[in-house]
């Protein structure tokens, strides 16, 4: 994999948590900011499905069920 560098200003107490919860857990800084990107990046992407699955057009429940019964799968 490629690396490139990120630099970025953020505020000095976020720095110290940081530091502090990497330090803890023995967590490289570097792969913990990779991680947390990385799962916003998806949360987003998540975000954005929902919001395509919503304008599907959909049957409730009922429907389902009736077809089901009607078809001897249940």
């Amino acid at each position: 994999m490629k690396t490139k560098q990120l630099a970025t200003k953020i505020d000095g107490s976020v720095k110290d948590a940081l530091e502090a919860v990497c330090g803890e857990r023995g967590i490289k800084m570097n792969r913990f900011i990779e991680d947390a990107i990385l799962d916003k990046l998806e949360e987003f992407e998540d975000v954005g499905e929902l919001k395509r699955l919503r304008q599907e057009s959909y049957r409730p429940f009922s429907a389902v069920m009736e077809e089901l019964k009607k078809n001897g799968k249940i």
